[in-house]
Formats: structure tokens, C-alpha cells, sequence
């Protein structure tokens, strides 16, 4: 292939190409914007996955997009009659991908699970990238804004909504002690909390027994107060060490 730079040249930086590479820079940019926006509310909750992951995954979501939507332009557009990219497969691939991302932020720890809010949401800014790279900008825009406004609202909403509160205890008693399930279920009853006997586990060594279960306040508008009922299962009979968490699952 005889070709001279001065054509090569044009090929690649032609004024054409550089309204391509600046469209999908500036779609690069409002990705990145869009994506620090969400992560922002879930960096500002705590949350370890924050702006820059978030900015980083909507942005790379919108680069592959745009990049696919342009592939007459591919290898300066010298085979533009067989560059055609499927942008269904492309769009699933990244959600597919994220979607592995967002697994490893969900975590598990004894009876509570955490980080499935912010596993949907990273997903979430994958598909933002995806709108801002198809061109989509007013759409990319009100997801945002939506996913912001559930994240925030319905955060508001469900901690004052009634709901049944619910603790994993774990508890040792002497191996002297028969206790059974209708005592502790009895004993704890009196406190104000029900015993959920398909969670019971038990653990039986020479020097005492280990009882693991979950407990929810008797009606979804009674919370259960940590400190209060701590105090009240240290003087139930016979308990030598207990340890007590929220249970979210």
C-alpha cells in the first residue's frame, strides 16, 4: 500500500475526525460528570465505592458506546463498508461486566447483608454511560437525577415508614443448663421481642452451649432499643457472654 504521511495524516486527523474524537470526548466528560453524581450520594452515606468509581464506570461505559456508534471511522475509515458494531451486544456486555462489579460490593456478615444498594447503583451508572454515549443526553440527565432522588427519598421514606426490626444474638449458657426452645422463646417475649425458631442454630462444647438466632421487635411499629435489651438479656438466668448485631437480610 503506497500512501504518503500527508494522506495518512488526513486520514487520521482530518477535520471530520476531529469532530468525531471531540463529540465522543465531550461525551467521555458529561459520563464522568453524570457518574460523580451518583457516586457523590453513596460517598456521602459512607459507602467505600464513591465518585471515582462511579465517574470511572459511567464513563467507560460511554467511551465503548460511542466508540461502537462510530465505526465507520475505525482504522481511519479505510474499511468503513465492513466496520458495523452491534450495539446490543456491546450495551450487554457492559452492563453484564458491571454486574460483576457490583458483586463484589455486596457483603455478607452473619445475618446482614450490605452493599446491594450500591451494587444496583453502579449498575445503574453503567446505563447512564450507555445514554450519554448513544447521544441520549436528556435521558442520561433525568436517570441521574432519578436514580439521586430514589436513592434519597426512599432512604427518607423507610426510615419512617413501620417496619419490623430485626437483630442477630448470639448467646452461651453452662452445659448444665436444659434450656430449650419455649424458654428462650418465653424469656425473650417478656422483653418485647420474638425468637425466629427456624433461625436457631446451636453449637454444644464441654464447657456449655452456644445458642445463634434472629430476633424482630413483636409489631413493626415497637423498635427495638440495642442498649435496653442488652442490659435485659444479661440478667436472664444463666447467660455467661452474648454478643448482639442488626440483622439485615
Amino acid at each position: 500500500m503506497n500512501m504518503s504521511f500527508a494522506q495518512l495524516l488526513d486520514q487520521y486527523w482530518s477535520a471530520q475526525k476531529w469532530e468525531v474524537n471531540l463529540l465522543i470526548t465531550c461525551n467521555l466528560l458529561g459520563g464522568l460528570i453524570l457518574g460523580c453524581l451518583v457516586g457523590y450520594e453513596r460517598w456521602s452515606n459512607g459507602r467505600a465505592a464513591g465518585m471515582r468509581t462511579y465517574g470511572l464506570v459511567s464513563m467507560a461505559a460511554t467511551g465503548v458506546i460511542s466508540m461502537i456508534g462510530y465505526s465507520g471511522f475505525w482504522y481511519g475509515g479505510a474499511h468503513a463498508d465492513i466496520m458495523h458494531g452491534d450495539m446490543t451486544r456491546v450495551a450487554q456486555g457492559v452492563l453484564t461486566g458491571v454486574g460483576f462489579l457490583g458483586a463484589g460490593m455486596i457483603m455478607k456478615e452473619g445475618m446482614s447483608i450490605s452493599g446491594l444498594t450500591s451494587a444496583a447503583s453502579v449498575w445503574m451508572s453503567s446505563v447512564i454511560g450507555i445514554l450519554v454515549g448513544v447521544g441520549f443526553y436528556l435521558s442520561a440527565i433525568a436517570v441521574t437525577l432519578l436514580c439521586i432522588l430514589c436513592m434519597r427519598v426512599l432512604n427518607w421514606m423507610e426510615n419512617r415508614l413501620p417496619r419490623r426490626f430485626s437483630l442477630y444474638v448470639n448467646l452461651t449458657v453452662p452445659g448444665e443448663q436444659n434450656w430449650t426452645v419455649d424458654k428462650i422463646s418465653g424469656d425473650l417475649r417478656s422483653l418485647g421481642v420474638i425468637v425466629h425458631e427456624e433461625s436457631i442454630a446451636l453449637k454444644v462444647g464441654p464447657d456449655g452451649c452456644e445458642w445463634s438466632f434472629m430476633v424482630s421487635a413483636i409489631n413493626k411499629h415497637h423498635l427495638i432499643n440495642v442498649v435496653d435489651l442488652s442490659s435485659a438479656i444479661m440478667e436472664l438466668e444463666a447467660i455467661e457472654t452474648f454478643s448482639i448485631q442488626p440483622a439485615r437480610n
